[in-house]
């Protein structure tokens, strides 16, 4: 049995880093690390929502042109809807693009059929909701 599905803690991190926090930085380095290697995923839709953060939040960074998410967490309405002129899309869907772009152009689907025993099925119905889960999450952060 797997533990519940659950990425507050990184979520939880980065609002506090929005708000000034810096101490925080080193506990999200850390752990971000963790989940690239995806050692300490549990189960297949572990290591998806541990990749999809992982990937959200650089793309974030590549989005805003900053790696300073306070920054980024002060960003007006109107700096948003520069960035979305320039990138062709608003952040949203852009972040759920890229997550769902990597799972594809990584071929991750393989590795976790291999890794999980599960099916082709199994693993892909999951990638579309678990990518607007952490995009989700991720929004909700810089609101």
């Amino acid at each position: 049995m797997t533990t519940e599905l659950e990425f507050s803690e990184v979520f939880k991190l980065l609002h506090a880093i929005k708000e000034g926090d810096e101490s925080k930085k080193g506990s999200l380095d850390k752990i971000l690390s963790d989940f690239k290697t995806t050692e300490t995923a549990e189960s297949f839709l572990h290591e998806l929502g541990q990749t999809f953060l992982c990937v959200g939040v650089e793309e974030i960074f590549k989005y805003t042109n900053s790696d300073d998410f306070k920054f980024i967490g002060q960003l007006s309405k109107e700096e948003w809807d520069v960035f979305s002129k320039e990138k062709n899309g608003d952040l949203p869907v852009h972040l759920a693009n890229t997550m769902i772009n990597y799972f594809k152009d990584n071929k991750m689907g393989e590795s976790l059929i291999l890794k999980w025993d599960k099916s082709k099925g199994e693993i892909e119905k999951h990638v579309m909701p678990m990518a607007r889960y952490i995009t989700e999450g991720l929004i909700d952060v810089l609101e």
